[in-house]
């Protein structure tokens, strides 16, 4: 059977065989509600617990601040939309470069009388300080700044960010899911500096999609968005899915005890695909920034991004066009657009994402196909001038 060769892990990850070894009782023996008092219920409680701790473990948190959600998008709504259901509506400040899963909510406050503020970024896709302090001096009363960027790979200094807004008494989320597994976390350290909640999921790190978490200071109140029998503290009702939390937690546990050597491999990776890119004439985005190890994003001038994608995968190698979440999405990728990236340019970016199974030897057949396909491209384009 064809297989392409894997060049999208900021999309999703493979699920590690040792993850889903560990699921796979969940699915059918150890199938119990883990609300109910027999030995089956208590055995899923049990599990739901180790994997708690596990997952607390792996970001530096209290397992009492581990809120299990069914992934990434709902933790952040959760967070955006549940502490805004607590607050007398005010500001709500978002990076111009989120998530749509923090956009989106953060547009429905402003539909329900909030004010919505995007916070500038620079053509380094990184906070701009000037405009973070203008938005600072109108007291928001919620923050939300990305941890890593899904496309750029751009990393924020949140810390900073966070311990600038304590004086505004603002709530400060950081959605961390492509940190997460990537770079050392460490939820006691940024709470220390003023960020109260983060959001992260599994199947960035290995883990099975369907399961997340929303880290959250207990002193925050939020509104449920899901009512019924209690669960998760109150703020998630619904019989959790016990399999897929029990593979977060593996996932999470295991992300981390190999972080030092992901960060030196992919870093590696990255800088030998990026010297041909360059000598090939791309733009690399965001190559001044501290960014995501595994990640790049890139464009030729003149040639469209989803043509090249769909060269590209027909040639063997799976990458994506921006981000996965908006391929449907035919406008221009509104991080390179804040950026101050040219719409021309913006609609032809493409992003590489590598992972622990990626190689040198695929980076450079890469490299190569990528060379004759940007010939055959350009040739194309001349031609129909």
């Amino acid at each position: 059977m064809f297989a392409p060769v894997y060049f999208d892990h900021n999309a999703t990850t493979p699920l590690d065989p040792r993850v889903l070894e560990g699921m796979l009782p969940y699915f059918a023996t150890q199938y119990g509600n883990a609300s109910s008092r027999h030995e089956y219920g208590r055995a899923a409680r049990r599990a739901i617990d180790e994997a708690r701790q596990r997952v607390a473990c792996a970001v530096g948190a209290h397992p009492t601040e581990v809120v299990f959600t069914s992934g990434g998008s709902e933790a952040n709504n959760l967070f955006i939309k549940g502490a805004a259901a607590c607050l007398t509506p005010g500001m709500v400040a978002i990076s111009a470069i989120e998530h749509p899963c923090v956009r989106e909510p953060a547009k429905q406050l402003q539909r329900a009388g909030w004010r919505l503020r995007e916070i500038a970024v620079d053509d380094s896709c990184r906070i701009a300080n000037a405009d973070f302090q203008a938005v600072l001096e109108a007291k928001p009363a919620l923050v939300s700044v990305m941890l890593a960027n899904n496309e750029t790979g751009a990393i924020q200094d949140v810390c900073g960010l966070a311990t600038q807004t304590k004086a505004s008494r603002a709530w400060f989320h950081t959605d961390a899911v492509q940190a997460f597994g990537k770079r050392p976390l460490d939820f006691r350290t940024l709470n220390a500096s003023g960020v109260h909640a983060l959001t992260l999921s599994a199947h960035k790190l290995g883990g099975p999609k369907g399961a997340g978490a929303l880290v959250v200071d207990k002193r925050v109140e939020l509104q449920a968005l899901i009512a019924g029998g209690g669960h998760e503290r109150g703020l998630r009702s619904g019989t959790e899915n016990v399999a897929a939390i029990v593979g977060f937690g593996l996932a999470a546990e295991m992300a981390v005890s190999r972080l030092d050597l992901k960060e030196t491999r992919l870093a590696g990776l990255r800088a030998e695909l990026e010297g041909g890119l360059v000598a090939q004439g791309a733009t690399v985005f965001a190559d001044a920034s501290e960014r995501l190890p595994n990640t790049s994003y890139f464009a030729f001038p003149g040639v469209d991004g989803e043509t090249l994608v769909g060269k590209l995968d027909r040639a063997g190698f799976a990458v994506a066009a921006g981000a996965a979440c908006s391929s449907a999405n035919p406008e221009p990728s509104h991080v390179l657009l804040a950026m101050g990236v040219e719409s021309s340019l913006a609609r032809g970016a493409v992003r590489v994402s590598f992972g622990m199974d990626s190689t040198a030897p695929q980076v450079r057949d890469f490299l190569a196909v990528l060379n004759t396909t940007i010939l055959q491209l350009k040739g194309l384009t001349a031609l129909a001038i």
